[in-house]
Protein backbone atom coordinates (compact mmCIF):
# COMPACT_ATOMS: atom_id res chain seq x y z
CA UNK A 1 0.00 0.00 0.00
CA UNK A 2 1.28 3.51 -0.81
CA UNK A 3 2.52 5.32 2.30
CA UNK A 4 0.44 8.42 1.50
CA UNK A 5 -2.72 6.44 2.19
CA UNK A 6 -1.34 5.49 5.61
CA UNK A 7 -0.87 9.14 6.56
CA UNK A 8 -3.30 10.10 9.32
CA UNK A 9 -4.06 13.81 9.68
CA UNK A 10 -5.17 15.60 12.82
CA UNK A 11 -6.01 19.28 13.32
CA UNK A 12 -5.65 20.60 16.86
CA UNK A 13 -5.36 23.99 18.55
CA UNK A 14 -2.11 24.81 20.35
CA UNK A 15 -3.87 24.98 23.73
CA UNK A 16 -5.07 21.38 23.26
CA UNK A 17 -1.71 20.07 22.05
CA UNK A 18 -0.24 17.60 24.57
CA UNK A 19 3.22 18.67 25.77
CA UNK A 20 4.89 15.58 24.27
CA UNK A 21 3.37 16.30 20.84
CA UNK A 22 4.36 19.97 21.13
CA UNK A 23 7.94 18.90 21.82
CA UNK A 24 7.84 16.55 18.82
CA UNK A 25 6.59 19.41 16.60
CA UNK A 26 9.49 21.56 17.83
CA UNK A 27 11.94 18.73 17.15
CA UNK A 28 10.55 18.09 13.65
CA UNK A 29 10.66 21.79 12.71
CA UNK A 30 14.08 22.32 14.30
CA UNK A 31 15.54 19.53 12.16
CA UNK A 32 13.74 20.70 9.02
CA UNK A 33 14.74 24.37 9.35
CA UNK A 34 18.13 23.71 10.97
CA UNK A 35 17.47 26.21 13.76
CA UNK A 36 15.79 26.03 17.15
CA UNK A 37 12.06 26.28 16.44
CA UNK A 38 10.98 26.66 20.10
CA UNK A 39 11.06 30.52 20.07
CA UNK A 40 8.80 30.52 16.99
CA UNK A 41 6.28 28.06 18.47
CA UNK A 42 6.27 30.11 21.67
CA UNK A 43 5.45 33.29 19.70
CA UNK A 44 2.49 31.91 17.72
CA UNK A 45 -0.63 33.07 19.57
CA UNK A 46 -3.70 30.93 18.95
CA UNK A 47 -1.99 28.56 16.54
CA UNK A 48 -3.88 25.69 14.95
CA UNK A 49 -1.68 22.72 14.03
CA UNK A 50 -2.20 20.16 11.27
CA UNK A 51 -0.29 17.02 12.20
CA UNK A 52 0.51 14.12 9.89
CA UNK A 53 1.25 10.70 11.38
CA UNK A 54 2.57 7.48 9.91
CA UNK A 55 1.49 4.84 12.38
CA UNK A 56 2.03 6.75 15.66
CA UNK A 57 4.98 8.85 14.50
CA UNK A 58 4.64 12.54 13.68
CA UNK A 59 6.25 12.93 10.25
CA UNK A 60 4.79 16.15 8.82
CA UNK A 61 3.31 19.36 10.17
CA UNK A 62 1.96 22.83 9.38
CA UNK A 63 0.17 25.44 11.43
CA UNK A 64 -1.71 28.65 10.94
CA UNK A 65 -2.19 31.74 13.04
CA UNK A 66 -4.58 34.61 12.51
CA UNK A 67 -2.94 37.71 11.11
CA UNK A 68 -4.39 40.87 9.59
CA UNK A 69 -3.09 41.65 6.11
CA UNK A 70 -3.93 44.83 4.27
CA UNK A 71 -3.83 45.56 0.54
CA UNK A 72 -2.82 49.19 -0.08
CA UNK A 73 -4.93 51.21 2.39
CA UNK A 74 -7.95 48.90 2.17
CA UNK A 75 -9.63 47.15 5.05
CA UNK A 76 -7.79 44.58 7.13
CA UNK A 77 -8.25 41.01 5.89
CA UNK A 78 -8.54 38.18 8.41
CA UNK A 79 -5.76 35.94 7.17
CA UNK A 80 -4.72 32.40 8.03
CA UNK A 81 -0.96 32.79 8.04
CA UNK A 82 0.85 29.49 7.52
CA UNK A 83 3.98 28.57 9.44
CA UNK A 84 6.07 25.53 10.26
CA UNK A 85 5.49 23.45 7.14
CA UNK A 86 7.91 20.59 7.73
CA UNK A 87 8.33 16.93 6.88
CA UNK A 88 10.83 14.49 8.30
CA UNK A 89 13.83 14.65 5.93
CA UNK A 90 13.92 10.96 4.98
CA UNK A 91 10.20 10.99 4.17
CA UNK A 92 10.12 13.99 1.83
CA UNK A 93 8.96 13.79 -1.80
CA UNK A 94 6.08 11.46 -0.88
CA UNK A 95 3.20 13.95 -0.83
CA UNK A 96 2.96 14.29 2.95
CA UNK A 97 3.44 18.08 3.06
CA UNK A 98 0.94 18.42 0.21
CA UNK A 99 -1.61 16.39 2.20
CA UNK A 100 -1.06 18.59 5.26
CA UNK A 101 -1.41 21.76 3.18
CA UNK A 102 -4.62 20.53 1.53
CA UNK A 103 -6.04 19.73 4.98
CA UNK A 104 -4.96 23.16 6.22
CA UNK A 105 -6.72 24.91 3.32
CA UNK A 106 -9.93 23.02 4.17
CA UNK A 107 -9.57 24.20 7.77
CA UNK A 108 -9.24 27.90 6.91
CA UNK A 109 -12.13 28.31 4.47
CA UNK A 110 -13.84 30.75 6.86
CA UNK A 111 -10.92 33.20 6.60
CA UNK A 112 -10.70 35.92 3.96
CA UNK A 113 -7.23 34.92 2.81
CA UNK A 114 -4.39 32.49 3.47
CA UNK A 115 -0.76 33.56 3.18
CA UNK A 116 2.75 32.30 3.82
CA UNK A 117 6.39 33.09 3.27
CA UNK A 118 7.49 30.24 0.96
CA UNK A 119 10.60 28.12 1.14
CA UNK A 120 10.04 27.34 -2.55
CA UNK A 121 7.70 29.40 -4.74
CA UNK A 122 7.44 26.65 -7.37
CA UNK A 123 6.34 24.07 -4.79
CA UNK A 124 3.50 26.20 -3.45
CA UNK A 125 2.46 27.42 -6.91
CA UNK A 126 1.75 23.76 -7.80
CA UNK A 127 -0.69 23.73 -4.88
CA UNK A 128 -2.57 26.83 -6.07
CA UNK A 129 -0.71 29.53 -4.11
CA UNK A 130 0.08 32.81 -5.89
CA UNK A 131 3.18 34.95 -5.46
CA UNK A 132 2.46 38.50 -4.29
CA UNK A 133 4.12 40.76 -6.87
CA UNK A 134 3.71 44.15 -5.18
CA UNK A 135 5.82 45.71 -2.44
CA UNK A 136 5.66 44.25 1.07
CA UNK A 137 5.45 46.25 4.29
CA UNK A 138 5.18 45.69 8.04
CA UNK A 139 2.85 47.91 10.08
CA UNK A 140 4.17 48.83 13.53
CA UNK A 141 1.56 51.04 15.15
CA UNK A 142 1.28 54.08 12.88
CA UNK A 143 4.65 53.38 11.24
CA UNK A 144 5.02 51.33 8.08
CA UNK A 145 8.37 49.75 7.23
CA UNK A 146 9.44 48.28 3.89
CA UNK A 147 10.23 44.58 3.95
CA UNK A 148 13.62 43.42 2.64
CA UNK A 149 13.70 43.16 -1.16
CA UNK A 150 14.27 39.39 -1.01
CA UNK A 151 11.16 38.75 1.11
CA UNK A 152 8.45 36.76 -0.67
CA UNK A 153 4.83 36.17 0.28
CA UNK A 154 2.31 33.91 -1.39
CA UNK A 155 -1.45 33.99 -0.99
CA UNK A 156 -4.18 31.41 -1.40
CA UNK A 157 -7.63 32.62 -2.42
CA UNK A 158 -10.47 31.33 -0.26
CA UNK A 159 -14.27 31.54 -0.71
CA UNK A 160 -14.35 34.91 1.16
CA UNK A 161 -11.31 36.43 -0.57
CA UNK A 162 -12.16 39.81 -2.11
CA UNK A 163 -10.85 40.85 -5.50
CA UNK A 164 -7.09 41.40 -5.15
CA UNK A 165 -4.45 43.16 -7.23
CA UNK A 166 -1.28 41.09 -6.73
CA UNK A 167 0.82 44.11 -7.75
CA UNK A 168 -0.55 46.39 -5.00
CA UNK A 169 1.22 46.97 -1.70
CA UNK A 170 0.64 44.30 0.96
CA UNK A 171 1.26 44.79 4.66
CA UNK A 172 1.05 42.76 7.84
CA UNK A 173 1.17 43.80 11.46
CA UNK A 174 4.53 43.66 13.20
CA UNK A 175 5.21 40.63 15.38
CA UNK A 176 8.07 39.24 17.42
CA UNK A 177 10.46 37.10 15.37
CA UNK A 178 10.27 37.02 11.61
CA UNK A 179 7.97 39.79 10.36
CA UNK A 180 6.61 37.65 7.54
Amino acid sequence: MDQLFQLRLKTISADQLPNGVRNRVIELCTHAFEEDYRPFIDSFDGAIHVLGYLENHLVTHALWVTRWLQVDDGRLLRTAYVEGVATQKELRQRGFAQAVMEELVRGVEDYELAALSPFDVTYYARLGWELWRGPLFIRHGEAVESSPADEEVMIYRLPKTPKLDLHAALSAEWRIGEPW
